[in-house]
């Protein structure tokens, strides 16, 4: 009504007048001030202060936080102290060679090939050199070692071989050159699309294994979030979420915000709320985690995705194979966790884990095209034509997606529920029987097939040595303390969780009857790791592992037995 816009404007006609004497004043006083300078000095002291100002927002807003920033440079000085520095830098080279003592690895016994021989060695010549490097890998082949071989079956391994063989030379880079293994490479995304409850517009592609996974997800919300005016996009995350979240956001440009985890190690979802920022450019839940073998809250989660308009990732790339059988397998989960649960917009789960296909594979699945396009990397400049790739690398071998294929095909829904059942039921078993070990306790409510275990009477890593000694390969964990196994078809075999109990028991009866002896070895060096404030001196520590993987001047089993070095 324009008679009611017209007595509201005379109403306030007071304080416009009000307004206005003193937005003459403050002019009139500024004005006043600036008469005193030159206008080149105006200028000047402008342009310096809008620069001061720009340099201080980038400085306190870049992915990395002020606070890590500062004690990064902080501990730096420190080291560059002479006295501290030396105290540092000692105690950094005992802890490397402590280190390359414990990498039992390193110690083989013959020399390596550091060159190519002068003639090619017949296949037969190959292939035994090749049977004398696998017969060192004997850990999982007795079922003793967490996760990495999910099954290790015979016949299922000279079906693989055959699928690669078939598909050798191929490259899903040339899909005009090999048409048939474009085919392949849908079809597994398809059927996982439909594992996943995937609808109509669900769609996927195949990676080379977990991370590259996350990768992909991570790089297509990031574009869609600088696509929305977004500068530094944020992925908001649990603590337990996998490592390679933090791999994609130094790698992305992104900043990762970690969220802490409640008392039964799911995310905390109202911790999850308030670190949402204008910037997220999506969030995380894992089903399960890694460390604990526990499923974030993933409806809950899903909710602040839907309220918040913002993508949300499910990571199974751990047991995604296996939860999407548990309750064609006689154990349903409490809550549902993929495409059925509104606001879940991307999945990534590993085919080679308990798809039980070779390393390395595994598949990323969105709800809809819209988010994959986001995934794909083209140049349309390039003089070598338009190049236009779905995931990271560029060639790919092709005999892996047809060994995928071939492991899904002929496992089929029967041979996939039977396998979840059997270690479903295994972990189960061992959860209830290490319940019952005084000593030790199980982190959270692990419902798929890791079980991670710690203790509030003794060093958690004085066990893993134990184990260790034993035979075993247990995952050693932080941040708290704490030690995993991972169970897979090699477990459910006769007498093998029998045996790990008995292990088990055996080690803790012997650690209880001296719970305050300190832990040495590798679970030494692990524990003091934790302890360590400047987290850049654990990286240079990591570095070493990463060095010793290359290393072709390690020493004989013998010559580290009588303490004499190697001759080069």
């Amino acid at each position: 009504m324009p008679g009611t816009d017209l007595l509201m404007l005379k109403a306030f006609e007071p304080y416009f007048e009000i307004l206005e004497a003193y937005s003459t004043k403050a002019k009139n006083y500024v004005n006043g001030y600036c008469t005193k300078y030159e206008p080149w000095q105006l200028i000047a002291w402008s342009v310096l202060w809008t620069l001061l100002i720009v340099w201080t927002y980038g400085f306190i807003f870049q992915p990395e936080s002020l606070w890590s920033r500062f004690k990064k440079k902080f501990f730096k000085l420190v080291r560059k102290m002479p006295f501290v520095g030396k105290k540092i830098q000692s105690k950094l080279t005992e802890i490397k060679e402590d280190l390359g003592k414990h990498l039992q690895y390193l110690k083989v016994d013959k020399d390596y090939v550091k060159a190519l021989p002068a003639q090619g060695l017949s296949t037969t010549a190959v292939l035994e050199k090749l049977k004398e490097y696998s017969a060192t890998d004997g850990v999982w082949q007795e079922g003793k070692a967490s996760g990495a071989v999910y099954s290790g079956e015979e016949k299922l391994t000279e079906l693989l071989v055959q699928a690669y063989g078939t598909f050798a030379w191929s490259n899903p880079l040339h899909p005009d050159i090999f048409p048939g293994l474009r085919k392949l490479e849908a079809e597994i995304v398809r059927m996982a699309c439909s594992l996943f409850n995937g609808g109509p517009d669900s769609c996927g592609c195949v990676t080379s294994g977990g991370t590259e996974s996350i990768l992909m997800a991570c790089k297509a919300y990031r574009d869609l979030a600088l696509e929305k005016g977004i500068k530094t996009p944020e992925i908001v995350a649990p603590v337990s979420a996998h490592a390679a979240f933090d791999k994609a956001a130094r790698y992305f440009g992104m900043k990762m915000v970690r969220v802490p985890l409640n008392k039964m190690m799911e995310v905390d979802v109202r911790a999850m709320r308030r670190a949402i920022s204008r910037n997220t450019a999506m969030l995380v839940c894992s089903a399960p985690q890694f460390p604990h073998g526990v499923i974030d809250p993933i409806p809950e989660v899903a909710k602040l995705a839907v309220k918040y308009k913002i993508p949300l990732h499910v990571d199974a790339c751990l047991g995604g194979f296996l939860i999407v059988f548990m309750e064609k397998a006689g154990y349903p989960l409490e809550k549902p966790f993929d495409f059925r649960v509104k606001g879940v917009t991307s999945i990534s789960a590993d085919t080679h884990k308990y798809g039980y296909a070779p390393k390395g594979s595994s598949v990323v699945l969105y709800s809809d095209k819209k988010y994959r396009k986001y995934q794909f990397f083209i140049s349309t400049d390039w003089p070598g034509g338009i190049y236009a790739s779905p995931t990271i690398a560029g060639s790919r071998p092709g005999g892996i997606i047809a060994a995928c294929w071939a492991t899904l095909m002929h496992f089929g829904e029967s041979g996939y529920v039977e396998a979840t059942k059997q270690i479903i039921k295994t972990a189960r078993f061992l959860r209830s029987e290490l319940e019952n070990i005084k000593g030790i306790f199980i982190f959270g409510n692990p419902q798929v097939s890791v079980i991670s275990l710690g203790s509030h009477d003794f060093d958690i890593y004085r066990l893993s040595n134990l184990m260790t000694a034993k035979g075993w390969s247990l995952n050693q964990l932080q941040f708290p303390p704490s030690i995993h196994i991972c169970i897979t078809l090699v477990h459910t075999r006769k007498r093998v969780a029998t045996q790990f109990l008995k292990d088990v028991r055996e080690s803790v009866t012997q650690i209880m009857k001296n719970c305050k002896a300190k832990v040495t070895g590798m679970g030494a060096i692990y524990g003091m790791s934790q302890a360590i404030v400047d987290r850049d001196l654990v990286a240079e520590i990591s570095s070493v592992y990463l060095d010793s993987l290359y290393s072709t001047d390690a020493v004989t089993q013998g010559s580290q037995m009588n303490g004499s070095p190697k001759p080069r």
